[in-house]
């Protein structure tokens, strides 16, 4: 008997070293079993990659300007046009997927740190303090997202720092906090909770050790979500005139003002700069797809999963519906 006890122990620990670090076995699994989060995950990597290289990926420098090729089409020189003024439109693409880059990360970032301290606390604690920040977070709610967005934007300024700021607190302190307070709220009163507490582990200790790596999927998905969230409000404030001011290439700045004035003179100028955005957009909310059902432990292989179920496991199946 303690031979086979000393035996499965060591099968225990050799699988144990076996087992992939969770973040390579996030991505081997998203890889094998969601195509379309594969993809997305390639275009999030060639966006990121684009804008830390646009110095050297760029023909030229976002605000260089050859006058003698104003609206020239896309041609071997300028391989996807120039804008009104002479400027080069794929190196203004280029650098404004830096840009995209930027607010992206910046607002996820800030957002997702905001959403799961909120939420935690609020999930954790209840009791009145959940009450009073979920009573705020109703005040928020109230206000159309847009119009409140606008009105903080035009009192603060255009900018860069400040678009990430006020998306980043805005989108923070929203209903989004209510994911990470479900999720709290879901393993609150958990045994090995109870267990920490029993054990004289404080509030803190306890979030910090227990709560907050039990949340990480839904927080990883939040994140990914956040970030095409972001950049997709960025481009319509600026499009609006409210968001990045020129001549730092915004892509929803190069779809207005010039843009839609020689849209139909030179289609290029207000086509290149939406086939990227709804190219990032897109692979952005595929990743975040891919991920969700990846961490998602009821989803693994079942139906959430591209993977058909073995004839072994099939077997199983049968064989404990019999029984």
């Amino acid at each position: 008997m303690s031979d086979s006890i000393v035996v499965d122990k060591s099968k225990d620990l050799e699988v144990a070293r076996k087992r992939r670090p969770f973040l390579i076995d996030t991505f081997v699994r998203l890889v094998k079993t969601k195509p379309l989060g594969t993809i997305g995950a390639i275009i999030v990597l060639i966006l990121f990659l684009v804008g830390a290289l646009a110095d050297i990926i760029a023909p030229y420098d976002y605000n260089y300007v050859d006058v003698a090729s104003r609206l020239a089409p896309p041609s071997a020189l300028h391989l996807l046009g120039t804008d009104n003024i002479g400027r080069d439109l794929l190196s203004r693409i280029i650098y404004g997927a830096r840009i995209s880059m930027f607010v992206g990360l910046g607002v996820a970032s800030l957002s997702t740190f905001l959403c799961t301290i909120i939420g935690s606390v609020s999930g954790f604690i209840g009791g009145k303090l959940d009450l009073i920040i979920q009573r705020f977070v109703d005040a928020i709610m109230c206000f159309p997202s847009l119009v409140l967005l606008l009105t903080v934007i035009a009192i603060v300024g255009p900018g860069l720092t400040q678009v990430i700021l006020v998306l980043g607190i805005l989108g923070g302190i929203g209903g989004r906090t209510r994911v990470v307070r479900s999720a709290v709220m879901s393993i609150r009163e958990n045994v090995y909770m109870m267990a920490a507490r029993a054990a004289g582990a404080s509030n803190l200790m306890i979030l910090w050790k227990h709560v907050l790596p039990n949340i990480m999927a839904p927080v990883i998905v939040l994140f990914t979500i956040q970030m095409g969230a972001a950049i997709l409000i960025e481009a319509t404030i600026s499009f609006l005139g409210l968001g990045i001011p020129p001549p730092l290439p915004s892509w929803g700045g190069m779809l207005s003002g010039s843009g839609r004035q020689y849209m139909l003179q030179a289609p290029w100028m207000a086509i290149w700069p939406g086939v990227a955005l709804a190219l990032v957009v897109y692979g952005i909310n595929m990743l975040g797809d891919g991920l969700r059902d990846v961490l998602d432990p009821r989803l693994r292989g079942g139906i959430g999963s591209y993977k058909k179920p073995s004839k072994k496991a099939l077997k199983k199946r049968k064989t404990s519906s019999i029984t």
